[in-house]
């Protein structure tokens, strides 16, 4: 490559947990800039994942941390051109990306659930992910079965 790798944005931590991870959370939930309504819709899901979960010894934070941690594929699938034929490719995945699929999951299901806020689906997509449930702990699954699927053309790891 003639360019140099350019340098990661700092993404400062979040007002109430100041947590980075809260805050890159946020920044894929947020639309059209909108990042005040971003945030208050992630804390009013704590809240809400609170009520649900009353009996819970685990803070919500922790709560969404460990759904987080349940939905994140450890590895997943890339095409790869080979002799005319196109392969599926189990390769590992960076953490950094892991850590981006997975919230973009989480909030991807979360917007496809029925009816309600956004706050209300998001914490509904949260406990199910908690409980390894759910749509993008489905999600995490196919990706996982698909990579075994294909695990005979790992040796094309580039």
């Amino acid at each position: 490559m003639r360019k140099s790798k350019p340098q990661k944005r700092v993404i400062l931590p979040d007002p109430v947990f100041n947590q980075v991870e809260v805050s890159k959370f946020v920044n894929h939930l947020m639309h059209d800039g909108k990042k005040t309504i971003a945030y208050d819709i992630f804390y009013s899901s704590l809240e809400v994942v609170k009520n649900k979960l009353p009996n819970e010894e685990n803070t919500p934070l922790e709560i969404w941390k460990k759904a987080l941690e349940n939905i994140t594929p450890l590895i997943e699938v890339k095409s790869r051109r080979i002799g005319g034929a196109t392969f599926q490719v189990p390769t590992e995945i960076r953490p950094d990306r892991k850590e981006s699929i997975s919230m973009k999951n989480l909030i991807g299901y979360a917007r496809k659930r029925g009816g309600r806020s956004m706050a209300e689906k998001l914490a509904a997509e949260i406990v199910d992910a908690y409980n390894s449930q759910g749509g993008a702990f489905k999600r995490k699954e196919d990706i996982h079965r698909m990579a075994e699927a294909n695990r005979a053309f790992a040796h094309f790891r580039f």
